[in-house]
């Protein structure tokens, strides 16, 4: 899998980046599409900031796995990931913690329950919303701009290196007009 972006303290303090030897969590995570090329972003209403869904990797689980339960859990659809964007490591030397994420790009099969959240999600307010591919990098740049907290700063770095591969890869995979046709589509349905 190849390394999509490495953020470190230097992409918001400036310097030279310091990169960590051990990694201290695992995740799956990435975008998740629907048939109309609408994308699940999971809100959190109470620091009013989006992400895409995913998680912990669980011991002993396969990452593609990890990706698909966290799927189930944040959002109740079940999925098929259709292609893999690459990995993204976190170096958060203020909190000695590194994370490295594998990212998925999964379509949606059905929706089989309500999501699963984690109690702190919960308290997050979190729900999945779905927008289009401009409308979910206007979410991320708004968070950007509001966030102050040093580990979100880099969450929001993340995923916007994870959305800006995935217009890559699918617009490479099913024609930049497919962009255009969902835009078109959308706007057809809403007259």
């Amino acid at each position: 899998m190849q390394l999509l972006r490495r953020i470190t303290d230097s992409d918001f303090i400036g310097g030279a980046p310091e990169f960590m030897e051990t990694i201290s969590r695992y995740a799956s995570r990435g975008v998740l599409v629907d048939d109309k090329m609408h994308i699940a972003m999971m809100y959190m209403s109470k620091i009013n900031l989006y992400k895409f869904p995913g998680g912990g990797i669980d011991e002993g689980e396969e990452i593609r796995d990890a990706f698909l339960r966290e799927i189930k859990e944040e959002t109740g659809y079940e999925a098929e990931i259709i292609c893999e964007l690459g990995y993204v490591e976190e170096h958060k030397n203020k909190n000695n913690f590194m994370q490295h994420s594998y990212c998925f790009v999964a379509k949606v099969h059905s929706r089989v329950s309500n999501s699963m959240l984690t109690e702190s999600e919960v308290e997050l307010g979190m729900i999945v919303e779905w927008m289009t591919f401009e409308k979910a990098l206007e979410a991320l740049n708004s968070s950007e701009i509001i966030c102050d907290d040093y580990s979100t700063q880099f969450m929001i770095v993340r995923e916007k290196a994870i959305l800006e591969k995935a217009v890559e890869v699918l617009a490479n995979q099913y024609g930049r007009g497919i962009f255009e046709e969902c835009k078109v589509a959308d706007e057809n349905d809403k007259g």
